[in-house]
């Protein structure tokens, strides 16, 4: 069985089905069965159909039997917050229709059990999901660690939770300590794997820069998987959330957010074989506009 991962669908729900529809294509082509499908997060909010994306993938996952499933991203937390009255809809939110639908307490919760990052095995080597990065502190089986306490925080009971996510916000601490602890030690974490792009040698986050792809030299900063000795380099990280990147295949490295909402592409990579498919998207939002 071949995995394939798509990048960050943001509500995009008919690219979302035709790239759905090339990945199956794809793998009976190869005489495969049917393939295990693995999203990036920000499945959800800017493009023009989040409801129908949310209900389409939560579908999908719950009739898989674990074989399709996503990580979450910043703006499926952002919904989490929505919902729960923590945070006020931003101007250029999508995220209505799912608030007032009739299965919106279904569709909420599936989102609120997702994990925060996934182990791949896949062509004899081990791969990491997650929707944003890894601090270079962090090897792949402590990131993973560290994911489980959040995903074991959000699946927890609903007061607890609801009190985690209205300390969620907030660009501090902006260096991973493991003597963190409590609600800074979960936003570290989060912020790293849901909002994390560039950072300096020490892993000291930046999250101010979202335009760009590359930054000034005399920053100190660097894209977070360009610091040296990494500590997660011998793992595939798989990633999206960097628009401004875009496509981006390396032996250690898939980076799969190319704009889908931005009217670029909606992108998937198998990882057996890193063959890359695409989708060609309409832009659904001004670049002017446009937001973590």
């Amino acid at each position: 069985m071949k995995t394939y991962v798509i990048g960050d669908l943001q509500g995009c729900h008919a690219q979302a089905l035709s790239m759905l529809d090339r990945i199956h294509a794809h793998a009976a082509a190869d005489g495969e069965p049917a393939p295990r499908i693995l999203f990036a997060g920000d499945l959800i909010n800017r493009g023009p159909d989040s409801l129908a994306t949310l209900r389409h993938v939560r579908a999908l996952a719950v009739a898989s039997d674990g074989r399709i499933d996503s990580v979450l991203g910043n703006h499926d937390l952002h919904l989490l917050a929505v919902a729960y009255g923590i945070r006020a809809e931003h101007r250029s939110d999508t995220l209505a229709d799912i608030l007032a639908a009739p299965d919106r307490d279904e569709l909420i919760d599936w989102v609120r059990r997702r994990p925060l990052a996934l182990r791949i095995a896949a062509a004899g080597r081990d791969h990491v999901l997650v929707h944003a990065g890894l601090l270079p502190q962090w090897h792949a089986d402590q990131a993973l660690v560290l994911a489980a306490e959040v995903h074991a925080m959000l699946r927890g009971p609903d007061d607890s939770f609801a009190a985690f996510l209205a300390q969620m916000y907030g660009n501090e601490p902006a260096q991973w300590s493991d003597r963190l602890a409590g609600a800074d030690r979960l936003r570290c974490i989060i912020n790293a794997m849901t909002r994390l792009r560039f950072c300096d040698a020490a892993g000291v986050m930046d999250f101010k820069m979202k335009e760009s792809g590359t930054a000034d030299p005399a920053s100190g900063l660097m894209p977070w998987f360009d610091v040296p000795d990494r500590r997660s380099a011998d793992s595939t990280v798989v990633f999206g959330h960097w628009s401004a990147l875009g496509l981006t295949v390396r032996p250690n490295l898939i980076g799969l957010d190319s704009g889908c909402v931005w009217g670029g592409q909606l992108s998937a990579v198998c990882l057996e074989d890193r063959s890359v498919l695409q989708v060609q998207c309409p832009q659904f939002q001004e670049p002017a506009r446009k937001q973590a």
